[in-house]
């Protein structure tokens, strides 16, 4: 019997993956660590199934039967230890591969987790795939470029100054970004294939349709909040504060700083030769569409 497990069933990665799977009247377990958010994945005709990332066995259990299994790895932005949490989370979802031994495992990782500099973030995604390639599963590693919707979190600022910040430099320099719902549905095209793929670890690297710059970034934001709104460089020394401001525990505000040094030397992008690339069909403005805040009111 055919059996997809995923889990982050409830994120918009697992949410797009699940839902695409469930059009293509695939089985899926949805694996989930707050029953509350289950009745939504219960009403597309998930099996549920509970488990915390931090506990092994219920994991193995929840992979039970899989014909393949999607992983990704949470990061907690407000722990006191960022690192040691996500390297701790890896281990435990290795385990779990381990003792129940699926056949295929996607792993979602990070545009740049080929490098062997520090790179912050996706330092950690490279150890992943080094600990991932040890189990006995054949493994996936999806690869996505920084995601459209993460944007969206300076709408209140926009919104109420005109500016958008960034930390991406030069403005004008282009990057890559992806949807994430369009990551969810490359993973669910990469699951629904078959193991018949070649050597494992398979890598597969997702972007949207183009690169783009802050510059139009701020742009679309200010589309969507019908006002103007321009780029603005936030100094380096400014970043560590400015994220711990935002909410950011300091340990994964440095992380993103480290991280987005990495991009402004133009290192962050899909590896070389190495597997293949795939293109969501998600435009930015499309992507930052569901953000939009209702007419009359402020941005929160």
């Amino acid at each position: 019997m055919i059996m997809f497990v995923i889990f982050g069933a409830t994120g918009k990665i697992g949410k797009a993956t699940i839902t695409r799977l469930r059009a293509e009247g695939s089985p899926v377990r949805a694996v989930l660590r707050n029953p509350a958010k289950a009745a939504p994945l219960a009403a597309l005709g998930c099996e549920i199934a509970m488990a915390e990332v931090g506990d092994a066995d219920a994991m193995a259990l929840a992979m039970r039967d899989a014909t393949a299994v999607q992983l990704i790895c949470p990061i907690d932005p407000r722990a006191a230890d960022a690192s040691r949490q996500m390297l701790q989370s890896i281990e435990r979802m290795a385990e779990a591969v381990d003792a129940a031994r699926p056949p295929r495992v996607l792993a979602i990782s990070d545009y740049g987790a080929h490098l062997t500099i520090d790179t912050g973030i996706t330092r950690l995604f490279r150890l992943m795939e080094e600990r991932f390639r040890q189990c006995s599963a054949r493994m996936v590693f999806l690869r996505s470029a920084e995601h459209m919707e993460n944007w969206a979190r300076y709408l209140k600022i926009a919104n109420e100054t005109g500016i958008m910040p960034s930390m991406h430099l030069p403005l004008s320099r282009p990057f890559p970004t992806v949807s994430a719902a369009d990551i969810g549905d490359m993973a669910a095209d990469l699951l629904l294939t078959g193991e018949d793929h070649g050597p494992s670890p398979r890598i597969v690297h997702g972007e949207g349709p183009r690169e783009y710059t802050a510059l139009e970034i701020a742009a679309a934001l200010g589309r969507l909040l019908t006002r103007r709104v321009v780029a603005r460089e936030l100094p380096r020394a400014d970043w560590p504060a400015t994220l711990m401001r935002a909410g950011l525990s300091e340990s994964y505000a440095e992380l993103i700083v480290r991280l987005s040094d990495a991009h402004n030397k133009g290192l962050i992008g899909a590896e070389a030769g190495i597997g293949e690339i795939r293109r969501g069909r998600t435009e930015l403005s499309a992507a930052l569409e569901t953000f939009r805040p209702d007419v009359g009111q402020a941005v929160s």
